[in-house]
């Protein structure tokens, strides 16, 4: 198996990854946002309409 990050072979310690800094990168990509999950359900929640902010007429 090799290391997602870098390529090399992995290491037992830090499976799937090849080094604790491997693992600390790709955590580091999922804290910012370099991963999406994709959803398809995205589209049908930009369709609802927002309340009203004008309520207290």
């Amino acid at each position: 198996m090799t290391c997602p990050i870098c390529k090399k072979i992995t290491s037992q310690p830090y499976r799937p990854f090849c080094s604790a800094r491997c693992k600390d990168v790709d955590l580091s990509k999922w804290l910012i946002g370099g991963y999406v999950i994709a959803n398809d359900d995205e589209t049908e929640s930009s369709e609802v309409e927002p309340d009203c902010e004008d309520s207290d007429s």
